[in-house]
């Protein structure tokens, strides 16, 4: 789980690159939070945070850059199901061990 002062650090070195119009990209993040790049690239939290500022510091809507966020988003919908799975099964197995219904 991500803590609350990581996913900050990420957010304000997103928004101030945003502000100083500096491409939001993965090293430049990692340069201004002091968060390295492969816990950026792990974390599926810190990911989709410096994904969703670089989105919007993009150019206006394209349909190309439409399809490439609906692509973003249905593979993070993707990663959070099968998240969401292996909790699940998590649960049951800890229920069976424990008698708990």
């Amino acid at each position: 789980m991500t803590s609350k002062g990581t996913l900050a650090k990420v957010e304000r070195a997103c928004a101030d690159l945003l502000r100083d119009a500096e491409p939001v990209t993965f090293p430049a993040v990692a340069a201004r939070s002091g968060i390295s790049r492969t816990t950026l690239y792990r974390d599926e939290n810190l990911r989709t945070v410096v994904e969703e500022h670089r989105q919007q510091g993009r150019a206006p809507r394209t349909l190309s850059g439409v399809v490439a966020e609906v692509r973003h988003l249905r593979d993070a919908v993707e990663a959070i199901a099968e998240r969401v799975s292996r909790h699940e099964e998590q649960l049951r197995r800890l229920r069976r061990s424990t008698g708990i219904k």
